[in-house]
C-alpha cells in the first residue's frame, strides 16, 4: 500500500509519528464512453462559456457563485492563507463511547501505521483505547480541508475514520414521524422473535457482489464471441479473433513485437556484442557476411 498523509497522532503531550493508508477500496467495472456508432473513446475538454476557447489546466481557479450570478475567484494564495492547525497532526480533542459516534457519520476510512521511532507509543494508545470501549474524536486535515474524525482499533490497527460535520447529515423530514402509528403488543413479540431466529454473526467472507461479477460474465462473454469493435485509427497488432485469455494476449503481442523487429537472435546477439565492445573500449568486430 501507498501513504497518502505523514503526520502525527497528538495525544496530550504524547505525539506519535504515523502514515495513513486507505483502508477501503472500489471494486467495481469502470467503463469509458465511448461513441456506439464506432467506440471510440469520446473526449471531454474545458471551455470558457465566454469565448469557447479551451482552457488550460493551469489557467483554472476555484470560483464561488453569489446568487447574483456574480463570480468571487479565489487564488491559490487566497487558499494557502487558510488556517489548517492540524495540517500534519491528529488532534485528539475527548474520548466518547463508541455508540454515540453513530454509523451515519461515517465517511470514509484509513488505517495508520506508526513509525519505527513511535512503535511503542502506538503499541500504549492503541492497546489502551481498546480497553476502553471508546473511540478518540479528534480533527485532522486531508487534502486541504479540515475534518472531524474517530479513532478506532481493528485488528491491531489504530484506524482513522473521517465523519461528516453535523451540518453536512440531514434532518429526516417524514409525514409518517407525525402520525399515532400504534403498534400491538403481540406483533411486537412476534417480530422480536423473527429477529431472534434470523441472527446470526455476521461474516463479511461470506457475501460477495453478485452485479459485479454477472457484469463481468457479460463482458467476457462478449470477448470469447469476438464480440468486440476496434475504432479505426487504433494502431493494434492485427488479429482473426481476439485471445480471451489475458495471458494469450499478452503472448500474441510479444510475438507480434517480435516479428515487426524483423531481427533474428543472432543479429541482437551482435547487437549486444557491439555495446559491450563500445562501452569497454575495445574495437567492435565486423560482422560477418551471410554465406551464399
Amino acid at each position: 500500500m501507498r501513504s497518502i498523509w505523514a503526520g502525527a497522532i497528538s495525544f496530550g503531550l504524547v505525539v506519535i509519528p504515523v502514515k495513513l493508508y486507505a483502508a477501503t477500496e472500489q471494486r467495481d467495472i469502470t467503463f469509458r464512453q465511448v461513441h456506439r456508432k464506432d467506440g471510440a473513446r469520446i473526449q471531454f475538454r474545458r471551455v470558457c462559456t465566454l469565448d469557447g476557447e479551451e482552457v488550460p489546466y493551469s489557467d483554472i481557479a476555484k470560483g464561488y457563485e453569489l446568487p447574483t450570478g456574480d463570480m468571487v475567484v479565489l487564488t491559490d494564495e487566497d487558499l494557502a492563507d487558510l488556517p489548517l492547525v492540524t495540517a500534519h497532526r491528529i488532534e485528539v480533542l475527548h474520548f466518547a463511547p463508541a455508540a454515540q459516534v453513530e454509523a451515519i457519520y461515517s465517511n470514509k476510512s484509513y488505517y495508520t501505521e506508526p513509525d519505527q521511532a513511535g512503535v511503542r507509543a502506538y503499541a500504549l494508545f492503541r492497546d489502551a483505547l481498546e480497553a476502553s470501549g471508546k473511540v478518540a474524536v479528534a480533527k485532522v486535515a486531508l487534502r486541504q480541508r479540515e475534518a472531524l474524525a474517530a479513532l478506532r482499533v481493528r485488528e491491531g490497527v489504530i484506524t482513522l475514520e473521517t465523519l461528516l460535520w453535523p451540518d453536512e447529515v440531514r434532518k429526516p423530514d417524514f409525514a409518517f414521524l407525525d402520525e399515532d402509528i400504534e403498534v400491538r403488543s403481540q406483533e411486537l413479540k412476534m417480530a422480536a422473535s423473527l429477529i431472534d431466529t434470523m441472527t446470526e454473526d455476521f461474516e463479511p467472507d461470506e457475501y460477495h457482489d453478485s452485479y459485479r461479477e454477472a457484469l463481468e460474465a457479460v463482458v467476457q462473454a462478449k470477448v470469447e464471441g469476438n464480440d468486440i469493435v476496434r475504432p479505426s485509427g487504433l494502431d493494434l497488432p492485427e488479429a482473426k479473433k481476439q485471445p480471451a485469455d489475458l495471458t494469450e494476449i499478452l503472448r500474441a503481442s510479444v510475438a507480434a513485437a517480435k516479428g515487426g523487429r524483423g531481427t533474428s537472435d543472432e543479429d541482437d546477439k551482435d547487437d549486444k556484442d557491439d555495446k559491450d565492445d563500445s562501452k569497454s573500449g575495445a574495437k567492435a568486430k565486423p560482422r560477418r557476411k551471410a554465406s551464399a
